[in-house]
């Protein structure tokens, strides 16, 4: 494996094949989650933060939006050059860094707050606890958060999770619920404590094209298939849209959850 690929099972991908899209169609975090922070005395101007595997930087970039001093984290230079352009659009400063999560080489009690978003499942999860453990200062939170589109019967996101497993059979990150239980373990394992989780649903909006976008995105197309093979499943992913879910733009169910570990 190359520094910037990952790997899930028998799926090896490198999001940094799919940059642009990824930049351009993966949606943020929603700010009802950094909201959520802030309800929690999580997310307050001038902690300092440490976003794990930050990729295009979407928590990284909210978290210095609201007056955070942030450090954001990846093995993917291709992800981060794509970050930087976007905090230069959205006005925020962030500082990147080209490294594992299992090994920051951050300073011990260095950061208040360290995030890991859409990302865990990709690391080595008890070397990551553990690492997150060491970074935070005493009383500093550890937050792991997804945000996910949910396959229903009938809906787009199962339909479109059909023809990934079509084109890609080792993929196998379809049917996921949004909920993730072994994340609190993980931080129990460490020795994190007060560990709480929080989730609620939204609709995001996509056009066609958007939606496409962000499929070709994902680990089981753009970040893992070769170029023709990524064509092949976007003509077939544009025909199944306008065949069985012509509205457009559409309403895709998604699902937001965080679990929070306290540094003792």
């Amino acid at each position: 494996m190359s520094p910037a690929e990952v790997r899930f099972g028998e799926l090896t991908a490198d999001f940094g094949k799919t940059a642009n899209d990824y930049a351009r169609h993966r949606a943020g975090f929603p700010d009802e989650f950094f909201k959520r922070l802030e309800a929690l005395g999580i997310l307050r101007a001038g902690i300092r933060a440490l976003d794990l595997g930050t990729g295009t930087g979407t928590i990284a970039r909210g978290l210095a939006i609201r007056g955070c001093e942030v450090t954001g984290l990846d093995r993917s230079a291709a992800l981060m050059e794509q970050a930087a352009e976007l905090d230069r659009v959205a006005g925020a400063a962030v500082k990147y860094v080209n490294a594992a999560a299992e090994a920051t080489g951050m300073a011990a009690a260095e950061f208040d707050l360290v995030t890991a978003g859409q990302c865990w499942h990709w690391f080595d999860r008890p070397r990551t606890a553990a690492e997150a453990r060491r970074v935070l200062k005493p009383g500093g939170r550890l937050v792991i958060a997804h945000f996910d589109w949910i396959a229903l019967p009938g809906n787009v996101a199962e339909a479109t999770e059909k023809l990934i497993e079509k084109h890609n059979p080792k993929w196998k990150l379809g049917g996921g619920l949004g909920i993730y239980p072994l994340w609190p373990r993980d931080m129990g394992v460490a020795g994190l404590v007060n560990i709480e989780t929080f989730s609620f649903d939204l609709d995001v909006i996509y056009t066609h094209e958007a939606w496409r976008g962000r499929v070709r995105a994902s680990a089981g197309v753009g970040a893992s298939l070769a170029p023709q093979q990524v064509a092949a499943f976007d003509d077939e992913l544009r025909a199944m849209l306008a065949e069985r879910h012509p509205e457009d733009p559409m309403r895709v169910m998604h699902r937001v959850f965080a679990a929070i570990g306290v540094a003792p």
